[in-house]
């Protein structure tokens, strides 16, 4: 086992995968791999960092896939956040959501580990049909708060940050984070962990103007159509795709 004094393995979907903070050789990056990264810069000491999460997962997978393997891991902390891809679906069963998320905050607690449960940012004001999925993500917060407290488990509310709603903090598909959007979500978890975020980094963009007709059509084209098709055919984003670290990476503080 890492001597390292922070552990740090992060479950869930694309939204913790990374998504939407691509990198120049293709990879993504995302807030996880950032709050790793403000944490070894916070401590001044290295981080042992995994992130097991796959994009398209639906919370079932989640917790069978990703749970056991991260609790194996030996680590000090995991950051827990699903259920978005399930939101998006009709007939959501959410008292199955918010119970599973307690059973999994016990097993991780249970394990002698700390847990951190996070809310997801809110991408319903660019999404089709996105005041049915809010009304699903205004409960599941609030729920998923009640958990924390009930627990007494940190928890970074990103759906009730209003700033980071804003379509300035979107990728070009409106469903994922954009960089800004990924370093802002990271600052709320150092912010909730008791720390500060690296003064270089940027997690406030300028508003940008409501898209036009054309535009409009070419994302429905482009973005609404496939995913519609995925769901169809029983698809997923993360089909054949693997963990981008299995295995503990060591994350250097700068400077």
């Amino acid at each position: 086992m890492s001597s390292a004094a922070i552990r740090y393995v992060a479950i869930g979907d694309s939204f913790t995968e990374g998504v939407g903070d691509e990198q120049p050789d293709g990879t993504v990056r995302g807030w996880a791999d950032l709050v790793a990264q403000g944490l070894a810069d916070a401590t001044g000491q290295p981080v042992e960092y995994a992130n097991l999460a796959i994009r398209g997962r639906l919370l079932a997978r989640i917790i069978s896939e990703q749970l056991e393997p991260a609790i194996a891991l030996e680590p000090t902390l995991i950051s827990f956040n699903g259920g978005g891809n399930d939101m998006l679906r009709p007939g959501t069963n959410m008292p199955w959501i918010i119970g599973e998320t307690e059973k999994a905050l016990r097993q991780i607690q249970n394990a002698g580990i700390e847990p951190l449960l996070l809310a997801g940012a809110n991408p319903t004001g660019g999404l089709p049909s996105g005041g049915r999925v809010a009304r699903k993500g205004d409960d599941l917060t609030r729920a998923a708060g009640g958990i924390a407290s009930r627990l007494n488990v940190k928890f970074a509310d990103n759906w009730s940050d209003r700033e980071l709603a804003g379509r300035q903090y979107w990728s070009i598909d409106r469903l994922h984070l954009a960089p800004v959007g990924h370093h802002r979500v990271a600052a709320n978890v150092l912010r909730t962990l008791g720390h500060a975020h690296p003064a270089d980094w940027v997690i406030d963009a300028e508003s940008i103007p409501a898209p036009g007709a054309r535009e409009q059509l070419a994302y429905t084209r482009e973005h609404v159509i496939p995913w519609i098709g995925r769901r169809l055919t029983g698809r997923s984003s993360g089909d054949g795709r693997t963990p981008k670290y299995c295995e503990f990476v060591t994350v250097l503080p700068r400077g």
